[in-house]
């Protein structure tokens, strides 16, 4: 049986998958009801998983929604905004 990988988000994550300009902006986002819960509230910030990030975003930003396959950068390949 083989495992999916957890890949998880911080707030600096889904600052860039967002667009967004201010990390002030993205604790507003993250701080709605509508928003998926961390799954995590770690010294360096909170988490949550990627798949609920992506869902939200899907549900409420579709125009920033990106296809599957797009979604996840090689293990070797930085991530860009």
């Amino acid at each position: 049986m083989t495992r999916k990988p957890l890949r998880l988000m911080g707030a600096h994550e889904i600052r860039l998958r967002l667009g967004v300009l201010s990390r002030q902006r993205v604790y507003q986002i993250t701080g709605k009801e509508h928003f998926p819960a961390p799954i995590a509230d770690l010294a360096a910030g909170k988490v949550w998983l990627e798949d609920d990030v992506e869902e939200w975003i899907r549900q409420r930003r579709p125009r920033q929604s990106k296809p599957q396959a797009d979604r996840h950068p090689a293990p070797d390949e930085p991530i860009r905004p």
